[in-house]
C-alpha cells in the first residue's frame, strides 16, 4: 500500500511538473499548440488593454478585477511596443504548418492571418489617426466606460472606480505626447473636430465635482451597496478628491492643448491632406471592406445604387400621394410631419425608447422561421449619455460582456427629437438589436469550442453588412408592411448607399465637406444637422462607412449563390447558421464557408 501511495504521490509530482513546464513554454515561447497559441497571442493582447478587458467582463466571473483599476495606455512607446508585438505575433503564426490544419482549425488559422496581415499592411499608418475626436474619442469613451461597463457591485469594485479616476490625469499625459508626436509629423485633425471637441470638454469640467457625471454615478452606486454611512462617505470623499486631483486637470490640459490646435491654420480636408494620405486611405478601405476595391470602383458603385433606391423610393412616394418636388425634398417634407414626430419633452422621450422596445420584442417573436440560432443574452433600450448625445451617432450598440452578466444595449440618441421619426424607427431597431447587432455579436461572444478571438475580432464588412442585411430581412419576413415603414428602410438603404459617394468623395476626389452635406441632403432628405454629423464621423473614421454596402450586397449575392445552387433544398435558416456559426469573417473567408455549405448539402 506503501509504495502504491509513493507511486501516486510520484506521478502526481510528475504531473505537476509536466504541467509546469507546459505553462512556462506558452508564456515564453512559441506553444506547442497552435490552439495554445491563439490563446496565448489573444490574452497578451487584453492584458495590455485593462479597458478592453472591463468592456468584454471575461475575468470578473474567476474573481479578478485588478484590471478594472487601470488604464489603457495611450504613449507612443506603448504604440510601438504593439507594432513590435504584431510583428512577432505574425512571424510565430507562420511557424505554424497550416496545411496540416482542416475544419474549424484552418479557418481559425486564415482568419488570424488576414487580420495579422491586415494589420501589418497598416504598421506606416499607425499614427494617421484621430484619437481624440467628436464621435469616440478617448474624451468621451473614458468617462463612458466608467458609467455604464465598469463593475459597481461592491466596496472593491468601487475602490477599483476610485483607482481609475486616479489614472485620468497619467492617461492624458501619455495622449498628449502622442498627439504632439503626430503634430510633429503633419498629422492634423480637422477644424472642426477640433472645436467640438474643445466645446465638450469644456462642458464636461463645468460643474462642481459633487455634479459631475462620474461622482453621481458613483453615489447611485454605492446607495445599491451593503455598507455603513462613514464607510460610504469615506469613498465618496475619495472620488471627489480624485475628480479635483486628477479628472479635472486631465481635461484642462488636453483643453489648453486643443485650444492650441485651434490657432493653427486647420482645414475640413479628407485623408488625402495628411502626409501619404492616398495610400492611408487605400489602407482603409482594405480594412473595412475586406476587399481589393478601388475608391473609383466604389463610388461608380455608390453612384449607381443611389440611382436604383431613389427610383424605388420615387414610386412609393407617388403612391402615397407625394409628387412635387425630388425624392430627398419629399422625404424631408414627410420628415417634418407632426403624426410622424414625438413631443420635444421628458414624455415623448420616454416613449421613444418604450416603442422601440416594443419594436425588438415583436420582430424576436417572428423569427423562428428564419433561424436556427438564437443569442442567449437579451436586449434593452436605454438613452445615449446626455454629455455626449450632442456629437454621437443617431444610434448604437453595445454588446453584453462575455460573462453574460448585464444584456446588450440598444443606445438611442434623444437629443434633438425633430430627428426621430416613427417610419424610420423600426429599421434602425432592426439594424442595432434584432435580428442585426446584437443577433450577431451576442451569438459570436457565446460560441463553443472556438478560439476566443474568433468570437471577438470586428471585420466591419461582415459586420455592418450583416445589420444592413437584417434591416431588408426584416421586411422580407413580413415586417415593415406599411407603405411609410418600407420608406423608412428605403431611406436609410439610400444613406448607405450615399456613404459609399460621399467618403470616396471626401477622401479620394478631394470633395468639400459642404459639398458633401449638399449631396446627401438632396439625396436622402435627412435632417441638415443629422447629415452634418454623418459627414464629420466619416472625415474622421475614412473608409468605415463604405463596409456596410459592400459588406450586404456580399452577404445577399452569397443567399442568392447558394440559392440557385441549391435549388427546394435551400433553406434560410441553414444559410444564416453558415454566416453566424463561425463569428466575424472577412469576405473572402465568408465566402469559402458558403461554397463549402453549398457542396456539402449538394
Amino acid at each position: 500500500m506503501k509504495r502504491i501511495m509513493k507511486w501516486a504521490a510520484g506521478l502526481s509530482l510528475v504531473v505537476v511538473l509536466v504541467a509546469l513546464i507546459l505553462i512556462i513554454q506558452a508564456v515564453y515561447f512559441r506553444p506547442v499548440s497552435i490552439r495554445v497559441f491563439y490563446e496565448k497571442l489573444f490574452i497578451q493582447r487584453v492584458l495590455e488593454d485593462p479597458e478592453l478587458l472591463t468592456q468584454l467582463g471575461l475575468l470578473e466571473q474567476f474573481g479578478i478585477h485588478g484590471h478594472n483599476a487601470e488604464l489603457t495606455d495611450e504613449s507612443p512607446e506603448a504604440t510601438e511596443a504593439a507594432a513590435r508585438r504584431l510583428e512577432k505575433e505574425l512571424q510565430d503564426l507562420h511557424a505554424y504548418d497550416r496545411f496540416s490544419l482542416s475544419g474549424q482549425a484552418a479557418l481559425s488559422y486564415d482568419v488570424l492571418e488576414y487580420y495579422l496581415e491586415t494589420e501589418k499592411a497598416g504598421l506606416p499608418f499607425r499614427y494617421h489617426d484621430y484619437p481624440v475626436n467628436q464621435m469616440f474619442g478617448i474624451q468621451s469613451q473614458l468617462p463612458t466606460l466608467m458609467t455604464t461597463s465598469q463593475p459597481l457591485a461592491d466596496e472593491t469594485d468601487a475602490e477599483d472606480y476610485i483607482s481609475r479616476l486616479g489614472g485620468f490625469k497619467r492617461k492624458f499625459e501619455q495622449l498628449l505626447r502622442s498627439l504632439k508626436l503626430r503634430e510633429d509629423r503633419g498629422l492634423l485633425p480637422p477644424r472642426f473636430m477640433v472645436e467640438k471637441v474643445l466645446g465638450e470638454m469644456q462642458a464636461f469640467v463645468a460643474m462642481p465635482a459633487r455634479e459631475h457625471l462620474l461622482y453621481r454615478n458613483l453615489v447611485q452606486h454605492l446607495a445599491k451597496m451593503d455598507m455603513d454611512e462613514a464607510s460610504r462617505a469615506h469613498l465618496l470623499e475619495r472620488a471627489e478628491m480624485q475628480l479635483r486631483d486628477s479628472v479635472y486637470p486631465a481635461y484642462h490640459s488636453l483643453i489648453a492643448y486643443f485650444r492650441h490646435l485651434n490657432s493653427l491654420p486647420l482645414q475640413n480636408n479628407g485623408v488625402w491632406a495628411l502626409p501619404d494620405g492616398d495610400a492611408y486611405y487605400q489602407w482603409k478601405i482594405r480594412a473595412a471592406t475586406t476587399t481589393d476595391m478601388s475608391a473609383d470602383e466604389i463610388h461608380s458603385l455608390g453612384l449607381s445604387e443611389v440611382a436604383r433606391i431613389e427610383a424605388e423610393m420615387d414610386r412609393l412616394l407617388r403612391g402615397q400621394g407625394y409628387t412635387q418636388g425630388s425624392v430627398g425634398e419629399r422625404m424631408k417634407q414627410l420628415s417634418k410631419e407632426a403624426r410622424f414626430l414625438y413631443p420635444d419633452s421628458d414624455e415623448g422621450r420616454r416613449q421613444v425608447l418604450e416603442d422601440y422596445q416594443r419594436i425588438i420584442d415583436d420582430i424576436d417573436r417572428r423569427l423562428d422561421g428564419s433561424f436556427n440560432i438564437r443569442p442567449r443574452s437579451g436586449v434593452v433600450v436605454k438613452r445615449i449619455p446626455v454629455f455626449k448625445e450632442k456629437t454621437s451617432a443617431g444610434a448604437y450598440y453595445d454588446a453584453p460582456p462575455m460573462d453574460g452578466s448585464r444584456p446588450g444595449t440598444f443606445y438611442a440618441n434623444l437629443h434633438e427629437m425633430s430627428a426621430i421619426r416613427k417610419w424610420a424607427m423600426p429599421t434602425l431597431a432592426y439594424h442595432e438589436a434584432i435580428p442585426g447587432h446584437h443577433f450577431q455579436v451576442a451569438i459570436a461572444r457565446e460560441l463553443k469550442g472556438l478560439p476566443t478571438f474568433r468570437k471577438i475580432l470586428p471585420f466591419t464588412a461582415y459586420v455592418e453588412g450583416w445589420a444592413l442585411y437584417a434591416e431588408r430581412l426584416a421586411r422580407e419576413i413580413g415586417m415593415e408592411e406599411d407603405p411609410y415603414d418600407d420608406l423608412g428602410r428605403l431611406q436609410a438603404e439610400m444613406f448607405r448607399a450615399v456613404r459609399l459617394v460621399v467618403d470616396t468623395g471626401l477622401h479620394a476626389k478631394r470633395w468639400t465637406r459642404e459639398q458633401a452635406i449638399a449631396y446627401m441632403k438632396d439625396k436622402t432628405g435627412m435632417p441638415e444637422s443629422d447629415v452634418v454629423a454623418e459627414i464629420e464621423r466619416y472625415l474622421v473614421m475614412p473608409g468605415q462607412a463604405l463596409a456596410y454596402k459592400i459588406g450586404m450586397i456580399r452577404i445577399l449575392e452569397l443567399r442568392q449563390k447558394a440559392r440557385s445552387s441549391l435549388g427546394e433544398r435551400f433553406d434560410i435558416r441553414q444559410f444564416h447558421d453558415v454566416i453566424l456559426k463561425n463569428g466575424a469573417l472577412p469576405l473572402p473567408l465568408l465566402e469559402q464557408q458558403v461554397d463549402a455549405y453549398i457542396r456539402d448539402a449538394l
